[in-house]
């Protein structure tokens, strides 16, 4: 009835419509695929952080590439708030450091914890500067699971395993773990320590023999870690930032820059939006994750 009594007033109205969803579209569109270059202009220390446990290295290694090739970037500090993680992340993360290192001064600076993989990380850099109470150390490797036997026997479960090979599933939680399965974990745990103590002894240019005696996964303060030979300054993060600067040549104020904010393709821009509106519509989206056994070794 409105269509037929006012039409010029509707397809006004429609166009209209059609006016905004363009403007947002274009909005968005904007906001998901645009950025701006690393700066420039002048001499910076570029800070890359690294907050929480390390799982993936990926856009660090990316972040710290980008500084290295950068002109303007005349040292780096890599800020570590993190408890350890993977054992592949953090060997990346610091083969990455010490490649950089080669080519730029790396300071590292300590927040309220770098330990296990976030020490491992900061031996990596020319130099680690730590708060007096940050919790540091913690040089070694777990691996633990749950083993679920006794529970599933209670409510009437009974697991059916079919394997290719003695120890494919070892760490399996259903049932209890052999001897001779309980050696080989151990055996790859102590393997992986050493490569834990090497290579800190390779990037604190320190003999073995002094990492050793404290490479039992004791955690220290960071003024014991200093007067343990495992950090070289205390001081909070702007002291490490003045400290880049100096080692990087860089003359009067130093300046900082951050790495751009990684920004969401449209694609997955609209996805996200419209997992967030189904999620706020009160529907559930499933996920079944790949079910794994084998335990996971971590530092």
């Amino acid at each position: 009835m409105f269509t037929r009594r006012h039409p010029y007033l509707f397809a006004l109205l429609v166009m209209a419509a059609l006016g905004t969803v363009s403007m947002v579209f274009f909005s968005i569109s904007v906001t998901a695929l645009t950025g701006e270059p690393v700066d420039s202009d002048g001499e910076k220390v570029g800070v890359i952080e690294l907050v929480g446990a390390i799982v993936d290295s990926k856009q660090f290694l990316e972040q710290i590439k980008e500084f290295r090739e950068a002109e303007s970037i005349k040292a780096i500090v890599v800020r570590i708030d993190s408890p350890g993680g993977g054992v592949g992340p953090s060997q990346e993360i610091y083969r990455e450091i010490r490649k950089t290192a080669a080519e730029k001064k790396v300071v590292a600076s300590m927040g309220s914890v770098a330990a296990s993989g976030g020490y491992y990380v900061a031996a990596a850099t020319d130099g680690i500067v730590a708060n007096p109470g940050t919790i540091t150390g913690s040089i070694g490797v777990i691996m633990g699971y749950t083993n679920f036997e006794a529970l599933l026997e209670k409510i009437g479960l009974q697991p059916v395993v079919i394997k290719s090979g003695e120890f494919k599933d070892v760490g399996s939680p259903v049932r209890e773990m052999k001897d001779n399965e309980r050696a080989l974990l151990t055996s790859l745990t102590q393997k992986i320590h050493r490569q834990f103590i090497d290579d800190i002894a390779a990037g604190r240019r320190l003999d073995v023999d002094r990492i050793e005696p404290i490479a039992d996964g004791r955690i220290f303060t960071g003024q014991e870690a200093k007067d343990l030979g495992l950090v070289d300054r205390l001081g909070n993060f702007q002291d490490a930032v003045q400290w880049a600067g100096e080692l990087g040549g860089i003359q009067g104020e130093v300046e900082t820059i951050y790495p751009e904010e990684e920004r969401p393709t449209f694609m997955e821009y609209l996805v996200e939006s419209a997992l967030k509106l189904v999620s706020q519509s009160g529907l559930t989206v499933w996920h079944h994750p790949e079910a794994k056994w084998v335990p996971t070794p971590n530092i």
